[in-house]
């Protein structure tokens, strides 16, 4: 058993290697997205991109990105830039807590808005008064991997899954410089560990901590590296039901001994 997962971290280690190595290209948050219009992901993607003029608009959709799916996160600046006609950050601070709820709730932003609305405002009121209205001073001037996961959990709403993912985007995708990845880690996404119960690194109903410290013991220098690889293999086909094993680049390797993967898990 123990060769096989040693070849499965070898495979996803390379996987994860090559998505770190390509360089930058504009991010698809909405790959996946088969119900929203084309140009609207278009226009959606070019804010969410636009590093240098909208920084603030990546941050506060990730802080958006818990609780529903991640590409109504990631629609949730556009659909601010609509209702106030731009996103400039000036524009954007000047709206108030009450303000932001009445779009919320007229862009029927789904499941918990009223309290989404607040952690948008709170963000944009940290980044105003902490990062002098400039939110890509949370990730300038080449600072450590921890710094940046720090600054991201200094926001209201966001935890571990949220700080470490925003950190590895930045990183990996926006291929911004930093001092180490280190402290990278795996965000624990229920696709994450499924994959990494179902090839039997961490056991059923394992907890985010058990989790981490398997990636940080499998990668130490930079744990994250498995996160992409593992979600897309999660996400397309290690279903909770009906698993397509045939098409995973891990099945001839996978211990469906231990996982069982040919029966349906929650």
């Amino acid at each position: 058993m123990k060769q096989y997962q040693e070849k499965i971290i070898k495979i996803l280690e390379k996987k994860g290697q090559e998505f770190l190595n390509k360089p930058y290209k504009e991010i698809d948050f909405f790959k996946d997205d088969k119900k929203t219009e084309k140009e609207i992901k278009n226009r959606a993607n070019k804010l969410l991109n636009n590093l240098k003029i909208y920084p603030h608009a990546f941050v506060l959709a990730c802080i958006m990105d818990s609780m529903i799916n991640a590409e109504e996160a990631w629609l949730i600046p556009y659909k601010v830039s609509k209702q106030i006609n731009g996103f400039g950050f000036v524009k954007l601070s000047k709206l108030g807590k009450k303000e932001i709820k009445q779009i919320f709730k007229k862009e029927k932003v789904p499941r918990f808005w009223k309290r989404k609305a607040e952690y948008f405002y709170n963000a944009i009121q940290k980044i105003k008064k902490d990062y002098d209205s400039d939110a890509s001073k949370i990730w300038k001037d080449n600072p450590t991997s921890c710094v940046v996961v720090k600054r991201f959990l200094e926001f209201d709403g966001v935890g571990r899954k949220i700080a470490t993912m925003a950190t590895n985007i930045l990183y990996r995708n926006f291929k911004i410089k930093m001092k180490d990845n280190h402290c990278i880690d795996v965000s624990p996404d229920r696709q994450v560990k499924r994959v990494f119960e179902r090839t039997g690194f961490i056991p059923k109903n394992a907890s985010d901590d058990e989790l981490m410290y398997c990636t940080r013991e499998l990668g130490p220098e930079y744990p994250g590296i498995f996160d992409l690889p593992v979600w897309e293999i999660g996400r397309k086909y290690c279903h909770p039901k009906n698993p397509e094993c045939i098409k995973c680049y891990l099945n001839n390797y996978c211990p469906k001994i231990l996982s069982d993967c040919s029966r349906p898990k929650t």
